[in-house]
This record gives C-alpha cells, structure tokens and sequence, in this order.
C-alpha cells in the first residue's frame, strides 16, 4: 500500500508543470466561485452537487471538480467548493454522506470517522479527530480516495 506524498510532487517534471498550471486555473476559478457564494451570504441554499473525479496516477492523489487545494476548511453554514470537494471524496471512499458543499453535522460525523479509520493501524496519520478537513486531512482523504 502507498503513503501520502508531499505536496511539492505537483510541480515536479515537465508533465506536472503543465497539471500545476492547470490546478492553479481551477483554483481561481473555486476562489471566485468561494467569493460569490461568501457574498450571498448564509441564505444560500444547499443544493445537490456532482463530483467530477479524476485521478493523478503520478502523485497518488484524488480530485473530484470542486476545490483542488490543501488547505480550507469547509463551511458548517454556508455552501463552499472546499465542502463539497471533502463530501464528494467522502462519498468515493464509500461513506454515505449528502454532497451539497454544506460542511454540516452530518458530514463532520463522517469526517470524524474516516479520520479515527486512518489514525489506526496500519496508518497511525495523527489526524485530530474534530470532524473538519483541514490542512493535514486534505492530503490523506485525497489519497485515500485515490487508492480506495
């Protein structure tokens, strides 16, 4: 079984350069998309979303369309592409979780069990078990929803 790589693994090589640049297109795009859905405000409405999966062979890493970074913490109240992002890798790793970008209570419950699953054996990730992904959640759920 593989482990996580770092991070800097999506710049390396003449190939990934090109994926970087790629990454950094759909970044902007989930930032002015995150923007508009701050301003919105907590009236927006959750509504149904669909994952676009694809699959970096290369790096070991899972992307499903909405939010290709490392770092964010998914809303509790408001629709955000990171909430989304993390339910849609949730789901792809087999849980049943409602994909609407809404990082609500349901959702922690299954965030707090895919991190109490890789903080046992044979991973022992260290994760804190608080129900949100953040930085050193996004690149377990990434790989493991790369290899499940």
């Amino acid at each position: 079984m593989q482990t996580p790589l770092a991070h800097e693994c999506f710049i390396q090589g003449g190939d990934q350069l090109m994926l970087a640049g790629r990454k950094i297109t759909t970044m902007a795009a989930a930032i002015a998309l995150g923007v508009g859905l701050a301003v919105a405000g907590p009236t927006a409405s959750a509504q149904a979303a669909t994952c676009s999966y694809t699959y970096n062979n290369t790096t070991g890493y899972a992307f499903a369309g909405h939010y290709s970074g490392w770092t964010a913490v998914p809303s509790k109240t408001v629709v955000t592409s990171s909430g989304a992002e993390a339910q849609c890798l949730l789901k792809e790793i087999g849980y049943s979780i409602t994909v609407d970008g809404v990082f609500g209570p349901n959702s922690q419950a299954v965030m707090k069990e895919f991190q109490r699953k890789v903080n046992g054996s044979p991973w022992r990730a260290g994760l804190a078990v608080d129900g949100m992904p953040g930085p050193e959640s996004w690149e377990w759920l990434r790989w493991y929803a790369w290899d499940f």
